[in-house]
């Protein structure tokens, strides 16, 4: 017990020469960009296998691109990473049955009925500058983004994590605040977030420089064929305001071809006994 006699305390008063009255708002709302992540995704089994199967077509992998929003031209700038167009049955199954427990966790629900995927491979000094995925995508405004991570384990590679930029609202626009979540590239784990906010991906190293120890990624970007439904109750809205955000990065002209070589194939529907779905709460007696 202290030995200082107890006093009530007394309210000192700030005055308004220390703090000024204001007139108006000077603040501008940060709203962090929705994000749903699994763990085991796939398993270990495919997992396993599907990681084997990234390794052994390493002659097949090319450069990475990047669009230019204001020419449409292709260049690497502010990308240094290897990419193989992809499609997988499988892989495409799983995203379908779990589509619908993701869309209501972020708060989304758009009909979403393609996909367009690619592997990556991220080594030494492997990056991607920050940028948002309207390139991929007709309407940034209902497109995911998902990211699926393989590796080595032992992890043979460091850094390489994601970092999922929040949005800053001002003045009736929107665009990316300084803050940001970091996300860890942890092998059979699959992140969801909304096409249009702004990510990175943070510089890797891979000490031994051998294909088999880099950063892996099956990375998918989902659409829908129009507009979301708005839901009775719906309450984020945070969605309107990263396509807003986003639109500046999105090419003037649109493309035909994904510019990574990409192909778009169509989405399964999901299979109701396999589809994900939240556990019901449980209830107190």
């Amino acid at each position: 017990m202290s030995g200082y006699a107890m006093e009530s305390a007394t309210p000192a008063e700030i005055d308004v020469q220390a703090l000024p009255p204001s007139d108006q708002w000077s603040t501008a709302p940060v709203v962090p960009a929705p994000l749903c992540r699994f763990e085991n995704f796939l398993g270990a089994r495919r997992a396993a296998g599907l990681l084997s199967y990234a390794i052994s077509r390493e002659a097949d992998f090319h450069a990475g691109t990047v669009l230019d929003p204001l020419s449409g031209q292709v260049s690497h700038k502010g990308r240094s990473s290897l990419v193989l167009p992809v499609t997988s049955s499988v892989f495409s199954a799983h995203l379908a049955d779990c589509l619908p427990l993701v869309q209501e966790i972020l708060g989304q629900w758009a009909q979403l009925t393609r996909t367009l995927t690619v592997l990556t491979s991220h080594g030494e000094g492997g990056h991607y500058g920050i940028h948002t995925d309207a390139s991929r995508v007709r309407d940034v405004g209902t497109a995911l983004s998902a990211v699926y991570y393989l590796h080595r384990t032992p992890r043979g590679f460091g850094g390489g994590q994601l970092r999922l930029y929040d949005t800053v609202l001002d003045e009736g626009g929107a665009r990316p605040a300084e803050s940001y979540r970091t996300i860890e590239p942890a092998h059979d784990t699959i992140v969801f977030f909304p096409a249009g906010a702004f990510h990175e991906v943070v510089p890797s190293t891979c000490p031994s420089g051998h294909f088999a120890d880099h950063r892996f990624t099956l990375t998918t970007w989902i659409s829908a064929t129009g507009p979301a439904e708005p839901r009775t109750g719906d309450t984020f809205r945070i969605w309107p305001w990263l396509a807003h955000a986003a639109e500046h990065t999105r090419p003037l002209n649109d493309v035909e071809h994904d510019h990574d070589g990409a192909s778009p194939i169509a989405l399964p529907a999901p299979d109701p006994a396999t589809r994900l779905t939240l556990p019901e709460p449980r209830r107190t007696p």
